[in-house]
């Protein structure tokens, strides 16, 4: 079943299977702005990447002389939660591994996933506390999916991606090579892309250092705006199949990112990897606003 929160701008709902939202409706403007979920392209809509973000290499890697086997994206997305606040306007979902995954992820961890509203902005807050007396090794990324075009008579080409880099920062390409992760250098000037197929016939385009990135159409003005200030990483994505991009375009913040070519598999090493100490937690949030 999921879980309705709303306000008299939205009406978002929200499945406890992985914590995803699945559908926002803006009741002032009539429009549904999250992708469907169509297998038939991608079956998912927003799921929360946890405890790696991408690939790793061979989807394996060490910790303590141990060898791990972990599939793309780990396995927070596909795990039910329980409802542990809800009223009307925001709603927190728990999940406490118990031993669940300690074949593949050694630590016992609490993830908290959390949705408030205000007004026409949907704040998702994220808490991962780590239960063990060791340092925790993750990473952690969103992949919301939005609906494109958004207005009937309206083509993916009428619409653009504007960034809004971090001061004082260097903005930085990478590629994805077999779902490896390459540099491409440093970018000097990252403020507008237009929404082509071509764009994603390699995959997703990642950068890091970038502070907000807005999808919006030329046309009718609507759109979604996702903030996310002080996160290394944000990819945009789209399935790329016979020349085309499918009908949705992903924005996904994150802390974290798929191995390198050059990684050596040790998971205390890996690039963009964060850690939590013994009993501490970590917390993030980011925004989307629907225009």
């Amino acid at each position: 079943m999921l879980i309705v929160i709303e306000n008299d701008w939205l009406k978002v709902e929200i499945s406890p299977n992985g914590a995803e939202v699945r559908k926002v409706k803006h009741k002032k403007n009539g429009l549904d702005y999250m992708w469907t979920g169509d297998p038939a392209y991608w079956g998912r809509v927003s799921p929360v990447l946890f405890p790696i973000v991408g690939r790793l290499r061979e989807d394996r890697y060490q910790l303590e002389g141990k060898t791990y086997d972990m599939s793309q994206h780990g396995f927070l997305r596909d795990v039910e939660f329980e409802v542990a606040v809800q009223n009307s306007t925001e709603v927190s979902f728990r999940f406490r591994s118990g031993g669940s995954y300690l074949n593949v992820y050694p630590y016992e961890f609490k993830a908290i996933i959390r949705y408030t509203l205000m007004e026409d902005k949907l704040i998702v807050g994220w808490e991962i506390v780590n239960e063990t007396k060791e340092e925790m090794y993750f990473s952690i990324g969103a992949h919301p999916a939005f609906r494109i075009p958004l207005v009937e008579n309206e083509t993916a080409e009428n619409y653009n991606l504007h960034f809004i880099p971090a001061a004082n920062k260097n903005v930085r390409e990478y590629e994805i090579e077999n779902s490896l992760i390459r540099e491409k250098g440093v970018v000097n000037d990252l403020s507008s892309i237009p929404l082509t197929d071509s764009l994603f016939a390699n995959d997703a385009q990642i950068f890091s250092n970038i502070d907000q990135v807005t999808l919006s159409s030329n046309k009718s003005k609507h759109g979604v705006e996702v903030r996310f200030e002080g996160f290394p990483f944000v990819g945009i994505w789209s399935k790329y199949t016979d020349g085309k991009m499918a009908p949705f375009v992903c924005i996904e913040p994150w802390y974290g990112i798929a191995d390198t070519y050059n990684t050596n598999g040790n998971l205390k090493e890996k690039f963009g990897i964060n850690k939590i100490e013994p009993r501490g937690a970590f917390r993030a949030e980011y925004i989307m606003k629907f225009i």
